[in-house]
Order: structure tokens, then sequence, then C-alpha cells
């Protein structure tokens, strides 16, 4: 599931990335982005795309996700962000790891891979998330 607001710019690294050898669906969710988010994600043929009508804010949009990934019956979901703060490339380790039963969760973190402040996060935001 990709959680998108204002992610045109990075959305086909994103999407070019990810493993189609194991992710069966991808469900974009926009939350009233600014910028032709949903027009690329139709470009690169996303089949599962909503739109928010009203910004929902991050919550909102993940809450949307989920129920979007429960109604298509998947059994392992797998959120990324569409900034490309994280790379697509960990998908197969991390669903590895859930389908072999190792682990329920697995979270990424994008302040230890040093991709947050390439993937565009401000330094202010990379400084508090180091306290």
């Amino acid at each position: 599931v990709l959680p998108a607001y204002n992610a045109a710019k990075t959305l086909e690294i994103t999407y070019k990335e990810i493993d189609f050898s194991i992710v069966d669906e991808v469900i974009l969710v926009d939350d009233k982005s600014k910028d032709e988010t949903v027009k690329e994600a139709r470009r690169l043929g996303i089949k599962h795309i909503i739109s928010h009508e009203v910004n929902k804010g991050y919550g909102g949009n993940q809450k949307t996700c989920y129920n979007k990934a429960l109604e298509i019956g998947a059994d392992i979901v797998i959120m990324l962000h569409p900034d490309y703060q994280y790379t697509p490339k960990l998908i197969p380790s991390m669903s590895h790891l859930i389908a072999n039963g190792l682990y329920h969760v697995v979270l990424g973190s994008r302040i230890l891979g040093k991709g947050a402040l390439k993937g565009g996060m401000p330094w202010y935001k990379y400084i508090a998330n180091r306290l």
C-alpha cells in the first residue's frame, strides 16, 4: 500500500523498484495531493487508486490503505511511502520474515538506512526523529 501525498515526482522510481514476482497488488491512496500524484499513478498502471476528497492526514490515509488491502484479501500488507525515503528493494526480505512465520510485524527505519535526507526529509524532522 502506498499512502501518497504530493508524491508525483518520486512515485515512478518507487513503483519501478517493487519486486512484482512477490507483490500481487498495489494500492495507492492519495490524500488530496496538490500535484499530479493520481495522474502519475494511472500512467504507471496502478490498479487500485483511491483519492480522498478531503485531506484526512497520515493516519486517515493509512486506515484507507489497510481497509482496501483487507477488502481485496491481502495476506501480507506492506506499507511503502512513495516519497522514496524507503527502498522497495527491502520488500522481499521483510515479507519473507512474515511469510515464514518468524514475525507478525516487520518495521523499517528510514533513519537507519541514510535514505531519509536523500529522499527529501527536512533536516529539522531528521534531527527531531533522532532525539
